[in-house]
């Protein structure tokens, strides 16, 4: 796929798409030529393919190409260069070693109004963009026009197609009302949230999307909590034994004297009756002596 573009380079170039695209002084064609003796559509380019061919719509004011006067019509290839009043127009191949990129193009990847990237990008893939990848900043238009941030010169492209933003680290495409729609993953959007690996398409033009994870898309892994008794002993120092009370408790020692006085008591009452038998023995001893 070819494109036009000036021999000058102070505009991006525009895609050669079918069927036709028009050059003129008017806004409404596809490759807008603002000079002084041009015609609101001066002449068109018709598409087939690969196979281009120039029709002149002002015989009074004919178009040359290659320094050759075009009063109807002329085949055209890349590398040929069209004069218009004064303004030379060529015919390019985005394939071409030969073709250098745009200075304006490289000016701006390096332009300090430029702020730094979010992490969001677009991966075109058409061939005819050869799967170049657009750096998205926070506010970007998407269209034909040459001052949008994504400028992409095709003409069934609006001139400002959608717009991309990105809020809080999230992507949004609105469509601005474009003649032939925005897309997303294959279904027609006014307004969307954009995801990683998500297809873009405007009208034709298909576009990967590349960005950060989804932070609700990771499982984050909780420890199992430990037992109480296994925390209390972990946070316990190394080394320290539980301190042992050596009091004890009130009801046991009540105990402990209740059964050494149940101990106690047998012994001195066994002594007692031992005693009480002697004085028996004895009285009545006595007794029978003293009447003998």
């Amino acid at each position: 796929m070819l494109k036009i573009r000036f021999k000058n380079k102070k505009y991006s170039a525009v895609w050669l798409v079918e069927p036709s695209i028009g050059v003129g002084r008017a806004r409404t064609n596809e490759l807008v030529v603002s000079a002084p003796n041009v015609a609101e559509k001066h002449f068109v380019i018709e598409v087939n393919h690969e196979q281009l061919e120039l029709v002149n719509l002002v015989p009074a004011a004919a178009p040359s190409v290659n320094g050759q006067e075009v009063v109807e019509r002329c085949a055209l290839n890349a590398r040929d260069v069209i004069s218009l009043a004064g303004i030379e127009l060529e015919i390019i191949d985005p394939k071409d070693d030969s073709v250098k990129p745009e200075p304006a193009k490289a000016k701006q990847n390096t332009s300090p109004r430029n702020p730094a990237t979010t992490g969001w990008a677009l991966k075109a893939n058409h061939t005819a963009l050869g799967n170049r990848v657009y750096p998205l900043k926070l506010e970007n238009i998407v269209g034909r026009a040459s001052e949008c941030d994504v400028s992409l010169a095709a003409a069934h492209l609006s001139r400002r197609h959608a717009r991309l933003d990105v809020k809080d680290g999230v992507l949004y495409v609105q469509d601005l009302g474009s003649a032939n729609g925005t897309y997303l993953n294959g279904k027609p959007v006014t307004e969307a949230r954009v995801k990683r690996g998500d297809e873009l398409r405007f009208d034709t033009l298909s576009f990967g999307v590349i960005g950060p994870a989804d932070d609700m898309a990771k499982t984050t892994v909780r420890s199992a909590d430990k037992p109480r008794a296994a925390r209390s002993a972990a946070a316990r120092p190394a080394g320290k034994a539980s301190p042992v009370s050596s009091e004890v408790p009130k009801n046991t020692q009540g105990e402990a004297s209740d059964k050494q006085q149940s101990h106690t008591r047998p012994r001195y009452a066994t002594a007692g009756m031992g005693v009480l038998v002697v004085l028996t023995v004895v009285v009545v001893a006595a007794l029978f002596l003293t009447r003998g």
